[in-house]
């Protein structure tokens, strides 16, 4: 057997030596770096090369949160969605809201505007439907015997004349248009001073002027207004416009139509003239035995039969 016998772990320094070894070693480096900056060039070339490796480390993390706030974000804009999309309606509801009462207002002024000599007296109405028999020129108001209306008084809108009350009940009541058949309401054409009967056709919404001689000084465009002398429409509200006059020599009075001013598809409200209104109107002076003694001579007088 050899004397040299080479040792199987080679030995070296101890744990406690290398320990304090690198120690020193690690704390000669801080200070030369703290002091001096002699590590900054590795410091710039060690944070090249990790640089790509955090960020490959934090993608998930980063995709994790973009994630978690897309979806929050899209929580939070549905939510915000609904909620203007509930204000939307609201403000578009108060929008048409507004609208009806200016609209109203504006009528309201008309109304007022056309009609100053009655502007503190009548009893102003809500149109709220059409007459069942659609063949019938009639609306129903929300005014009746209770509000002190009585059948006979005139209609009128912000234009002019509507009709006449026909029907009145106790919360309702009918009005008869100028348009339908067989309503007469007298006129003065505004040029000439003509005066004539207004009639209705009952037929397209027009108006008939019969009775007038072919001669008779009224042409298209001529205004209607109320003459006034029945005491039922006081003077001067706007009925009609001629549309057409039709002269011919073969016959002795001329076809006239008129257009009415006013339009009942096209309000809501109307005013009702009360007798207080038509009260300082002239009306035909006629005594109650007059009346009579006319009968007694206008009756046949009957044989005695022996």
């Amino acid at each position: 057997m050899s004397d040299y016998q080479e040792n199987f772990f080679s030995r070296g320094p101890s744990a406690l030596a290398r320990l304090t070894f690198f120690s020193l070693v690690a704390i000669a480096i801080m200070i030369a770096d703290h002091r001096f900056r002699a590590l900054a060039f590795v410091r710039l070339g060690v944070s090249v090369v990790l640089t790509p490796v955090e960020q490959t480390l934090m993608l998930p993390g980063k995709l994790v949160q973009r994630m978690s706030l897309y979806f929050s974000d899209q929580d939070r804009l549905v939510a915000a969605n609904s909620a203007l999309k509930v204000q939307v309606m609201e403000l578009a509801a108060g929008h048409q809201q507004a609208q009806l009462i200016r609209a109203e207002g504006k009528y309201f002024e008309l109304l007022s505007d056309a009609n100053k000599r009655f502007g503190d007296r009548g009893v102003v109405a809500e149109i709220i439907r059409d007459a069942r028999n659609p063949f019938v020129r009639k609306v129903i108001i929300d005014k009746g015997s209770s509000h002190g209306l009585q059948a006979g008084l005139a209609v009128i809108d912000g234009t002019g004349v509507v009709g006449q009350l026909t029907a009145v009940g106790i919360l309702t009541s009918e009005v008869t248009l100028t348009t339908e058949k067989d309503q007469a309401v007298p006129v003065m054409a505004l040029r000439s001073g003509l005066r004539a009967i207004a009639v209705g056709s009952g037929r397209d919404g027009m108006i008939d002027i019969p009775f007038i001689p072919v001669g008779a000084d009224i042409q298209t465009g001529d205004a209607l207004v109320t003459s006034g002398i029945d005491g039922t429409y006081p003077a001067g509200l706007a009925v009609a416009l001629v549309m057409s006059v039709d002269r011919n020599p073969a016959f002795q009075f001329a076809r006239i139509s008129a257009r009415p001013v006013s339009g009942t598809d096209q309000q809501r409200f109307v005013k009702v003239l009360t007798q207080q209104e038509l009260k300082d109107y002239p009306r035909p002076d006629v005594q109650p035995d007059d009346r009579n003694a006319g009968r007694e001579r206008a009756a046949p007088k009957r044989r005695e039969i022996r």
